[in-house]
């Protein structure tokens, strides 16, 4: 097991891997930016280094000044958290070459599905259902359209290389094919420097189901359930609950089984999440996140399993300690994801946090960064918490969050908490009757 591990990044993802290295004897390395050295992951680490300024760039994307930290700290292991630099596999070659271990698969597998084309064939070739669509990706107009007539309209066009709904357009007809078309290969080209763009059958009404996948390496693998992300604001997830509230006991076996499989084969290690629309009763494959998920809480409260220190542990050579028989769902689980942001535009809304107290109780935890005095600076992502809550079912846990929301506070910023307690009074979120479109239709309805 090793004795060091440095940890690269920042806010309550760091903490989460502290606190998971802390329970298992481990040292942790914390790495900051100048605008983070007051920072709560800071403090509570065995060790903090300074990796540069405070752009991401410079600092929590600094690769040499990552790899440059465990050398001075003498870490034998990197954890990447979520985001930064946890799916670049170009950082899991450099590790690799400098004798460390990286927390995570191999750099190989984050290069196969990190590109959207190659990870839908990957896909299809190990038996996973995908969404109908181009093989491989559309290189000009005119073959779009024949593409897209031959499946039927509308279609959505996605950046090969995309994320978090860049690069991606509707098109309900040929008319609108165009303006998407050129559109989506704008964006992919400004945000990720590639423009290669492909089309797939565009779903009227799904809901977004992720399956939680761990693997040994070595050909041993299993699966967690799965997380209903449905709720959903431009593409970015809000609330997040495990198990579906419409998924049966039969599908989940299922898909399970079929994701699970499909990562044996792979010989993938660590946590993985495969990502699926789901309508009608059926799966269509979207994507594979080589990573941690920022919902991983929800899976580990309806387990009872720690998924960082599982990390941890498959990292070091060890197998699984938990079989797939072991793994029997509990409960009902909810997270709600907490951002430094004003309503009713979600504007960013960084600054002094006066005073923060986390709500507590039977089936409450809290993953935050926050303390009182603490500055939230204007640098990044605005997620500052996220709340979960686990009950004996769905009924339960939502009566939990609303307590436990009731409870919360954190004064001198404005957050998305009104939001929640918005939507625990609705009666399609109460009876799980939503799907990935239905966030979006509230807002434009209740704040405009």
């Amino acid at each position: 097991m090793f004795e060091k591990i440095l940890i690269a990044n920042r806010g309550e993802i760091a903490l989460r891997v502290i606190r998971a290295c802390r329970e298992m004897g481990i040292k942790s390395v914390a790495v900051h930016s100048t605008a983070d050295s007051d920072a709560m992951h800071v403090r509570m680490a065995d060790e903090a280094i300074c990796i540069g300024p405070a752009p991401s760039v410079d600092s929590y994307l600094h690769m040499a000044a990552i790899i440059s930290a465990c050398e001075i700290s003498g870490a034998q292991a990197i954890h990447p958290g979520y985001g930064f630099l946890s799916e670049n596999a170009n950082f899991v070659q450099m590790v690799e070459d400098h004798d460390l271990t990286f927390i995570g698969p191999r750099a190989e597998h984050i290069r196969q599905m990190g590109d959207k084309i190659t990870a839908k064939e990957t896909a299809k070739a190990l038996g996973i259902p995908v969404v109908p669509g181009s093989e491989g990706g559309v290189p000009d107009l005119e073959t779009a359209k024949k593409v897209a007539g031959g499946m039927g309209y509308p279609v959505i066009i996605k950046a090969t290389a995309g994320g978090g709904g860049r690069g991606m357009k509707v098109a309900k007809s040929e008319t609108e094919l165009e303006m998407a078309f050129r559109t989506a290969r704008s964006e992919a080209k400004a945000a990720f420097g590639n423009d290669e763009v492909y089309i797939e059958k565009y779903l009227q009404k799904p809901r977004h189901i992720e399956i939680q996948v761990f693997g040994d390496g070595k050909g041993g693998a299993v699966h967690l359930g799965e997380r209903d992300c449905s709720l959903q604001r431009r593409h970015q997830k809000v609330l997040e609950e495990a198990p579906g509230p419409v998924i049966t006991a039969e599908q989940r076996a299922w898909i399970g089984k079929v994701c699970a499989d499909a990562i044996g084969k792979m010989q993938y290690a660590g946590a993985g999440t495969i990502e699926f629309l789901f309508e009608d009763g059926e799966f269509y494959f979207i994507e594979m996140n080589t990573r941690l998920q920022v919902e991983h809480p929800v899976t580990e409260a309806i387990f009872g399993v720690d998924l960082v220190r599982e990390q941890i542990r498959v990292a070091a050579g060890n197998s699984l300690s938990f079989r797939q028989e072991d793994l029997q769902v509990l409960g009902h689980s909810i997270e709600v994801r907490i951002n430094a942001e004003r309503l009713p535009n979600f504007a960013p809304c960084p600054g002094m946090v006066n005073t923060f107290h986390a709500p507590g109780g039977l089936g409450v935890r809290m993953d935050s960064a926050l303390y009182g005095g603490y500055r939230i600076p204007p640098y990044y992502d605005s997620l500052i918490g996220k709340l979960i809550v686990h009950g004996r079912d769905r009924p339960e846990a939502l009566a939990r969050l609303k307590r436990a929301l009731g409870e919360l506070i954190i004064d001198g910023i404005d957050t998305t908490v009104p939001l929640f307690f918005a939507l625990l009074e609705n009666e399609d979120v109460l009876s799980g009757n939503y799907d990935i479109h239905w966030l979006e239709k509230f807002l434009a309805a209740e704040l405009g």
